[in-house]
């Protein structure tokens, strides 16, 4: 969080947003497509870590969530306490934020997605950069990438999402009380179809063709005793999400401090939600989750500035020395270049629990363009 390389090393995008008309929305049919309405049949419930079985991220069907769950925290950039509901949605709604306002009327609508990004420079932040907009939002989407929710409303009544204890581990949580359960509609797929890369100073990103699902592999170089150069890698399931990254906290450096403060920034930076640096040591009384928490920060803040693309990634991505900024440019690169990937959906969907991709995905269903 306190350096222009970790939390906020982001760049810029272009967004929009939409008012909604009236209070009714969280109530709608969108949020309530679990009991046949709009034409799906009753959801099928998946266990979460300690029941039966798990989701793939390449499961054949779509996913929602089976209820509603609520998160409260502050926002790590303006200080202001905020409540997150997490709802369930129909199939094909995608990932859809809505803040509400002081009445609590729902306000601003955005869908999650790379031209939503009205700002990376400080946060990732939802809007059209005209009004207001929704920040801080990559950890719960790296949660509902990781976890393998296709929809859900995400409900604010606050500009920032909460940044709880600085990782994932509390939106996995919520998402594991709610429970996930699968609908009828077929999973879609941005697929990534040739190598495309983004160079800036000393910092690459690129994404390639990988068969086996969504990749993503890091590396970082700090100039400091207790981080240095380290690399951490994993196929993006749920079970190695929980395992591997959804503990790792948001880190920085007590050098950074005042001038961030001084900018306001940082406000609701605390030893509670971040992971903080002098420059030998770990202030935390805990110390570290992961001897190399740091990078895996660093890969967990990527997945969820890449399920920004649309659709669940079949891709690899590779960051040497990137961060948000970088992670948004790579995704940028590939939308721009129609040939370099295209939306496939999943097989139909079979008796068996679990439909995976990678053994035959069909042809592209879509253009040039994820909606």
């Amino acid at each position: 969080m306190f350096t222009t390389q970790g939390l906020f090393a982001k760049g810029d995008g272009g967004g929009r947003r939409t008012l909604l008309r009236n209070s009714s929305f969280l109530r709608s049919r969108r949020t309530q497509g679990l009991k046949g309405r709009g034409g799906h049949r009753e959801g099928e419930r998946v266990r979460g870590p300690m029941g039966l079985r798990t989701l793939s991220t390449k499961a054949g069907r779509q996913t929602t969530l089976g209820d509603r769950a609520t998160v409260a925290g502050i926002g790590v950039h303006t200080g202001l306490p905020v409540t997150l509901t997490l709802h369930p949605a129909e199939a094909g709604t995608g990932v859809t934020f809505v803040r509400c306002g002081v009445d609590g009327r729902p306000e601003l609508e955005i869908h999650a997605n790379a031209r939503s990004v009205s700002a990376t420079e400080l946060a990732t932040v939802l809007g059209d950069g005209t009004g207001p907009g929704i920040s801080t939002i990559e950890h719960i989407m790296a949660t509902l990438c990781g976890l393998g929710v296709d929809n859900a409303i995400v409900e604010l009544d606050g500009p920032e999402a909460p940044i709880m204890d600085g990782s994932a581990a509390r939106f996995v949580e919520a998402v594991d009380r709610a429970g996930i359960v699968r609908l009828a509609a077929r999973r879609r797929f941005t697929k990534v179809l040739k190598p495309v890369r983004v160079i800036k100073d000393e910092a690459l990103g690129e994404l390639r063709p990988y068969e086996h699902g969504f990749r993503v592999d890091v590396e970082i170089d700090f100039d400091h005793p207790l981080i240095g150069r380290q690399e951490f890698g994993l196929d993006v399931e749920p079970a190695s999400f929980r395992r591997e990254i959804a503990r790792a906290r948001t880190f920085g450096f007590m050098r950074d401090v005042g001038r961030l403060w001084s900018s306001g920034y940082a406000l609701g930076a605390s030893l509670e939600n971040t992971l903080v640096l002098s420059e030998d040591r770990v202030v935390n009384p805990e110390g570290l989750r992961f001897a190399d928490e740091f990078v895996r920060h660093k890969v967990l803040d990527a997945v969820g500035d890449l399920s920004l693309a649309g659709a669940p990634i079949l891709g690899a991505y590779r960051s040497v020395r990137g961060g948000h900024q970088l992670n948004h440019a790579v995704l940028c690169a590939l939308i721009a270049d129609p040939t370099a990937w295209t939306v496939v959906e999943a097989p139909a969907p079979r008796v068996r629990a679990h439909a995976d991709v990678a053994a035959g995905l069909v042809a592209p269903a879509y253009g040039a363009e994820v909606s």
